[in-house]
């Protein structure tokens, strides 16, 4: 290891003094004109309304808050939490995995967000592209069919309460500020889902009260309810095609 470790300094000793010689030996570069890079983010004139580095940074902080925004302010938050019950009122709880639930609640998602998205790409997107209105205008524009969609998903009492909270006297629904408007959607939406949870619980319920009851009556009270009741509860929702009867109800429940 020795012989190896003065070997492998002698080596970096040359290396060094060959570089060394290297430099001091090396004609001078030529002070002459090089090779030179101009960016230049603005237009000819440099009168825009935002520039373009402050667009990027505006576009970067969009694709950071997209999860966020796709989470908070639109549909999937009570999507994601029905179709959470169903699964744990079955009584199978990998089966749907949480890749497909989180799938299927993407897809209803953007299906009943259609057509807001279409508003706001053709009042706000493709006008910006276009440079027919500047990027406050746009951002103006395109959210005031999201607000309007999470006003009517809102009940008046949590955007009440909200509003106290920041201590904002009466506003008109088209003046009210996102940080209100957000927070009472989402509690609402949150409420909302645990309704149509409770209702989803209750025939799985009764199934396993009256297997539990059998089993009791006939002696067998070692045996797991679970055991016997899931079969059932699998085979009730394949009757009903329950999956259709949830996913109709959840897009029914935003009245669009």
């Amino acid at each position: 290891m020795s012989r190896l470790g003065a070997i492998v300094l002698l080596f970096l000793g040359l290396s060094c003094f060959g570089v060394n010689a290297v430099a001091q030996t090396a004609p001078a570069a030529p002070s002459g004109p090089g090779l030179q890079l101009s960016v230049n983010m603005g237009g000819e004139d440099s009168q825009q309304d935002v520039g373009a580095a402050i667009q990027v940074v505006l576009l970067m902080t969009l694709l950071t808050l997209g999860p966020s925004i796709v989470v908070l302010m639109t549909s999937f938050t009570r999507i994601i939490i029905v179709l959470g019950f169903v699964r744990t009122a079955m009584g199978v709880h990998q089966a749907p995995s949480n890749q497909i639930i989180v799938g299927l609640a993407l897809v209803i998602t953007f299906f009943i967000m259609q057509p807001i998205l279409t508003e706001v790409n053709e009042n706000a997107l493709q006008p910006l592209m276009a440079k027919e209105i500047t990027t406050a205008e746009a951002f103006e524009v395109g959210a005031a069919p999201l607000r309007e969609f999470m006003l009517n998903q809102t009940k008046l009492s949590d955007v009440e309460f909200f509003l106290d909270l920041s201590s904002a006297g009466p506003t008109a629904a088209s003046e009210l500020p996102m940080r209100v408007v957000v927070p009472a959607f989402v509690m609402s939406e949150i409420r909302t889902a645990f309704q149509m949870g409770f209702l989803i619980f209750l025939p799985f319920i009764m199934i396993d009260f009256l297997v539990g009851t059998t089993l009791m009556a006939m002696g067998m009270m070692m045996m797991p309810p679970v055991v016997i009741s899931l079969p059932f509860k699998l085979l009730l929702f394949v009757l009903v095609d329950g999956w259709t009867l949830v996913i109709k109800s959840l897009v029914q429940s935003f009245n669009i």
